[in-house]
Formats: C-alpha cells, sequence, structure tokens
C-alpha cells in the first residue's frame, strides 16, 4: 500500500514537473536569406517556404504547450545582404493554418474570400469565418545598408559622434501575451519589401522561461500588409476608413486591443515625412486618437551606413582660444536620410503596437473602425499606411 502510494506520489511530481517546463530557446531562422529572386545552393533549407519570390519566409515549428503559462521572448537579427535602402519588414504568424491562408493565396490553392478584401486590389486584409489575417508579431523598418556597408566603403559619412558603424541589428520583443499562437505547432515568418537579388540575412529565435504565467487568448482582425503577391500597397485609407465587424461566440473578459501603424512613400511631402492622425474606433467609441510619429531617428544614426548625405550650413558659438572670447562662427553639418523624422518608425528600428483596454467583450458582434485621412497614392508617389490589429482576451 505504502509502495503504491510513493509510485503514485512520483508520477504527480513527475507530471507536474512537466506541465511547468522549463526554459528553452527555439531557433527558427539562421543566416536566413530574404530577396527578390532565387537564393544560392548555400541557403536553401528545406523546411523554409519561400513566398514573393523570397521576400517572404516561413517556416512551421513546434514547441510544447506550457501548461500553466510563460513568458515569450523574439529576438530578430538583421544585416544587409548588399540591399542599402530601408525597407518594412514584418515578423508573423499564422494562427488558423487549417483555414485559407497566405500560403494557400501565394501559391494559387486558394484564393481571399471575398469578405476580406478592403477593394478590389485589397484582400486578405480583413478575417473571415474560412481566413485569419496574420497576427503580426514585431513590425520593423530595415536600416540602410548595416552589416553589408559597415566598412570603410562608406567611411567619410560617418559623423564624428558615432565611434563606429555597426555590424547588425538587434530587436527583442515581449510577446507574452501571444503565447497562445506562438506554443504548439504553428507558422511563422518575416517578409521584408525587398526587391533586390542581393537582400537581407535574418536570424530569428523565440525564448520561452517557463515562468507560469496567466494564459491568454489571442485574435486577428485586421492586417493590411501586403504578404501576398498582387495585393497591391494598402493606400485605400485615402478614400474610406476601414470598417470592419466580428464576432465572438461567448463572452471574454479583460480584452485587449493591439494596434500597429506606420505611414510611407510619397517622398518628401508624402505621408512618411507629414504627421496625419489615427483615429480607431471599437463599437462606435474612440479607443485611439493619436499622430504616430518618430523624432528621435538620428538616434539610429550607427545602423544607417549607406543612408544619404546632404550638407547644411549652421551656426553656433565657440570659444576664440586666443582672444578667449565667444565667437559666431559658421559651420557646415551632415544631415542624413535616417536622421529625418517619420510616420512612426526609423531606419533600423522597430515599432510599438498602441495598446487599448476594453475591459469584457459579451457574445456577439463588434466593430472596428480605423480612420486616417492619407493622401492619396499619385503616379510615382505610393503613399500607403501599413495597420494591423489583433485582440487578446481572458476566458470566462
Amino acid at each position: 500500500m505504502k509502495r503504491s502510494l510513493l509510485i503514485l506520489l512520483i508520477l504527480a511530481i513527475s507530471q507536474s514537473s512537466l506541465c511547468a517546463q522549463t526554459g528553452l530557446e527555439k531557433k527558427v531562422f539562421t543566416d536566413q536569406l530574404i530577396n527578390f529572386g532565387k537564393p544560392d545552393s548555400t541557403n536553401i533549407d528545406p523546411e523554409v517556404i519561400r513566398l514573393q519570390g523570397g521576400r517572404v519566409v516561413l517556416k512551421k515549428v513546434t514547441v510544447p504547450v506550457f501548461s500553466e503559462g510563460t513568458d515569450v521572448n523574439l529576438k530578430l537579427i538583421l544585416k544587409s545582404n548588399g540591399d542599402k535602402w530601408d525597407k518594412s519588414g514584418s515578423c508573423f504568424v499564422i494562427t488558423n493554418p487549417e483555414l485559407i491562408s497566405i500560403i494557400d493565396a501565394s501559391k494559387g490553392a486558394a484564393k481571399f474570400p471575398k469578405g476580406s478584401y478592403m477593394s478590389e486590389k485589397h484582400g486578405g486584409v480583413l478575417s473571415t469565418e474560412n481566413y485569419k489575417a496574420p497576427l503580426e508579431l514585431l513590425r520593423f523598418m530595415t536600416p540602410f545598408g548595416v552589416g553589408h556597408y559597415s566598412d570603410n566603403k562608406v567611411k567619410y559619412r560617418r559623423p564624428v559622434y558615432i565611434p563606429k558603424w555597426e555590424k547588425e541589428v538587434v530587436w527583442n520583443q515581449d510577446i507574452s501575451h501571444l503565447e497562445d499562437v506562438t506554443t504548439g505547432t504553428f507558422y511563422i515568418g518575416v517578409f521584408i519589401d525587398c526587391w533586390v537579388k542581393e537582400g537581407y540575412k535574418i536570424d530569428l529565435s523565440l525564448s520561452y522561461s517557463g515562468r507560469a504565467k496567466k494564459k491568454q487568448k489571442a485574435m486577428p482582425l485586421v492586417n493590411a500588409l501586403n504578404y501576398v503577391k498582387g495585393q497591391g500597397l494598402p493606400h485605400f485609407f485615402a478614400e474610406k476608413p476601414l470598417n470592419y465587424e466580428f464576432s465572438v461566440d461567448k463572452n471574454i473578459k479583460n480584452v485587449k486591443l493591439h494596434y500597429i501603424t506606420t505611414g510611407h512613400g510619397g517622398h518628401s511631402g508624402g505621408d512618411e515625412f507629414i504627421k496625419i492622425k489615427n483615429s480607431v474606433y471599437f463599437n462606435n467609441e474612440l479607443v485611439i486618437d493619436t499622430i504616430p510619429w518618430r523624432d528621435d531617428c538620428a538616434s539610429f544614426r550607427r545602423f544607417n551606413p549607406h543612408s544619404g548625405v546632404w550638407i547644411r550650413k549652421d551656426s553656433t558659438y565657440t570659444r576664440n582660444r586666443e582672444t578667449k572670447q565667444r565667437e559666431l562662427i559658421e559651420i557646415k553639418e551632415r544631415l542624413a536620410s535616417s536622421d529625418l523624422s517619420r510616420s512612426n518608425w526609423c531606419p533600423g528600428s522597430k515599432v510599438e503596437p498602441f495598446e487599448v483596454t476594453l475591459g469584457n467583450l459579451v457574445a456577439g458582434k463588434h466593430h472596428l473602425k480605423i480612420s486616417i485621412p492619407a493622401t492619396k497614392a499619385e503616379e510615382g508617389k505610393a503613399n500607403h499606411w501599413l495597420v494591423s490589429a489583433y485582440i487578446t482576451y481572458e476566458e470566462e
């Protein structure tokens, strides 16, 4: 009898240990090429799915399910493989691979449902019953040529306050609230809006602490990034707001809305460089009313060796060593393209989501509206806004 109780106790402790799970790191991509064109023979991973000519890479991964929850951190390392421009980037998961997905749409195996379209050329934006938009884990912007150009090729562009050009850029993002869609078996991908064969090299890993944490669910709502060929740049905000109706099948609590937004294109007078308000409504209530803007881009200069540079005349006071007096003199200073303020991003930065607490939602239909009075995308001026949104919640 005592022996049986001891065996049961040992089994219970073992099962508890398995459920608690110790920390682990899952390496998804290592030195993975993202480009436009065929990869060389040394950069072919049979587990990697390449879409859009290599501008999107995905992999199916399996991670243990943490029964008591866990912290999750995403780490993305990027360096240029020859691409010298600043490009939009996104790391995302496909939450419901059993439904229609961007993989199916890219391979021609399925079409985006009619209900997912914002306009004739913008399908796959809105989630439907049989299609779930990719859920964005991290939005980032590539810097100008970090790594490939971080040597003497561009040494005369380096300002005196930069001791050296960085060899790579590293982004870390806490995505613990998305543990539900980043454990078990899932597809994870990275997109870079690259149009040259040289492209970029990335490393991507997910780390799990194993520390017990309250579990949440995630539901993707909308995603306007053009992961699939033919989707086109999302310039529809200049024509009308995004209106999206969705349903929850039971009451949910502690709901949060997560909203990611960046403006692009249009050259010096376009949406990338002018302040435009984003207004987000949930069930007809204004929950986000902001002008997304970054004016700290000069702090990322060390990641941008190939940034274009202009010389600007300025004036400053200096102390004359002979007369010991202050003098106003004319100077010339570098102004880099990467220094310029932009619509919620800088070359080399990640983009933090806006988060809004919505409280509890009852079962039934709910409505999301995103209004951005964007500039029209005229010929040669590709104004557009990249937005995505999802909710996280707890079940009652």
